[in-house]
Parts: C-alpha cells; structure tokens; sequence
C-alpha cells in the first residue's frame, strides 16, 4: 500500500468527523469518528458474508435483503465523504460507486466470486482505515 502523506491524513480525519456528526445528531453513542467509519466498513463485510451464504443457501430474500445493507452503507459513506478535502475523498467516491455497482450484479448474476471482491476491497479499506487513524490519533 502506498504511503499515507499529510493530504490524505487530513481528508481521513475530516471524513470521520463528519461521519461522527451525523451519527451524533441521530443519539447513536460513538466513542469517535474514527471507530464510526471502522465499523462502517466492518458492517459491510459482515452483511456481504451473511449475502454469500444466502446465495449459498439459495435464500433470495436474504440474499437481497443482506445486499441492500451493504449498499445502504456504502451510501452512507458516499454521503458523508467531503469532497472539497482532496483526491482521497474523490478516490473514494468513485470505488464505492463501483463496489455498489459490483454488489448489484453479484446478486442478479448470483456470483460469489463478485460479492468476494467486494469484501476484499473492504478489507483493504477497513486495513488502511486503521493504520492511517492510528497514526493520526
């Protein structure tokens, strides 16, 4: 993974207080921004999981009900991202504009190699997530 310069540090710590923002104003209890968009990213990987078993299982309505939550938090972090903050924010908007496109034809194809993807550019993200607001903490 590339180096994480002050930039991109600054677009991060800006995303996660805006995440926490919006979550305040609902009274959902967050200890930071940062832990915010970790489990963020955390709840998408456990909903793409709960998807590929549904498809496993041959259950439709589980696996688009569980599809329709991952994408429903990616919107939430296409929603929250600021985009005045740099390339990071505009980077992000584009993958996860993608990622939600992906996981749309994973469940019309039925594909597990699709919903995989995802969940590995999720991973990564949660990975580079934590390591960056470590270092910024």
């Amino acid at each position: 993974m590339n180096e994480i310069n002050e930039d991109d540090k600054k677009g991060f710590k800006m995303y996660g207080n805006v995440a926490h923002n919006i979550y305040a104003q609902n009274n959902i209890g967050i200890e930071s921004p940062a832990k915010l968009v970790e489990m963020l990213y955390e709840g998408v990987l456990r909903f793409n999981a709960q998807a590929k078993k549904a498809l496993k299982d041959g259950d439709i309505a589980k696996r688009v009900y569980w599809t329709n939550r991952s994408v429903a938090i990616i919107t939430e972090l296409i929603s929250i991202l600021d985009l005045k903050q740099g390339r990071v924010a505009q980077y992000l908007e584009g993958l996860y504009n993608y990622e939600i496109q992906l996981l749309s034809s994973a469940n019309v194809e039925k594909s597990v190699a699709k919903y995989d993807e995802v969940s590995n550019v999720f991973k990564c993200l949660l990975e580079a997530w934590r390591e960056t607001t470590n270092v910024a903490q």
